[in-house]
């Protein structure tokens, strides 16, 4: 008989070393119990003669459109994560399909700066990011440098200041009916012994912190987290059980990081054990 499995939806760009991007969203989502459907929106491969800098190819906007169209036709979808977009044309398509149906829930990972890209359009795409797609966002999910930007700030070097640019995210998001998430990650950049994430639901801020391991960034781990709670919330759990069930995700997956030749290591999803 055929089966209806939680059904967790990603739209992001391909990661050709199966490190980070939509490699990662979809083995993370498959180590929790969800089904994975995704979207391309560019892709992107390291280039190992070039100091592994990234190489940038957006997809078609038409044919993100399709694709979207292809998901969300065949799946009852409700629970989304939006990962790298990587130009403002992907923004506007990936904004307006957001727009033509209701989500239950939108987890926003806000890929700010791809290396690939000329600066000028980078800051173009962030605008675009931040007008279109994060008032969309019921969960937020940035990194130390994306929190930092997003929030206006010249520096984070503290839980409270980490706490304080959650709080400045938070104004920043629609306010319809339900509550606005943001989970701020201090990750091996913040100062001190732990991993340090602060999640704000515009009244409350739960810290979560766990013994870092090592001081270097490990690649994937953003998208893993993301993408951990994408899946949680897609089988049914409540945003605060569902971060620190992706807490728990990455902390595995980076106590069992995979090396590789490239300069950093990455997640390894298949870590975790429920």
């Amino acid at each position: 008989m055929p089966s209806t499995p939680p059904l967790a939806y990603v739209v992001a760009g391909s990661e050709a070393t199966g490190g980070a991007g939509i490699q990662a969203d979809l083995k993370t989502f498959q180590q929790l119990g969800a089904y994975g459907v995704g979207t391309l929106t560019c892709i992107v491969s390291f280039d190992p003669q070039n100091d592994w800098g990234h190489r940038f190819v957006p997809v078609d906007p038409q044919v993100i459109a399709d694709q979207i169209e292809a998901a969300t036709g065949t799946h009852d979808l409700d629970v989304v994560k939006i990962g790298m977009l990587g130009t403002p044309a992907t923004v506007d398509v990936v904004a307006r399909s957001l727009a033509a149906q209701p989500w239950r829930h939108v987890v926003l990972d806000p890929v700010l700066i791809c290396k690939g890209q000329e600066p000028g359009a980078a800051l173009d795409t962030d605008t675009a990011l931040r007008e279109q797609v994060l008032p969309l966002a019921t969960v937020v999910t940035p990194n130390l440098f994306e929190a930092r930007t997003l929030a206006g700030m010249d520096r984070i070097g503290s839980v409270e200041e980490l706490v304080e640019a959650a709080r400045r995210i938070h104004a920043q998001l629609d306010t319809p009916a339900g509550p606005r998430y943001v989970v701020a990650k201090g990750g091996a950049e913040l100062p001190g012994p732990d991993a340090v994430d602060v999640v704000f639901d515009g009244q409350e801020v739960t810290v979560l912190s766990a013994p870092k391991i090592g001081e270097e960034r490990v690649s994937g781990a953003g998208c893993t987290f993301a993408a951990a709670i994408t899946a949680e919330l897609a089988k049914g759990a409540d945003v605060p059980d569902a971060v620190r069930t992706a807490k728990d995700v990455v902390t595995a997956g980076i106590e069992a990081r995979v090396a590789a030749r490239t300069p950093f290591d990455t997640v390894w999803q298949g870590a975790y054990r429920p």
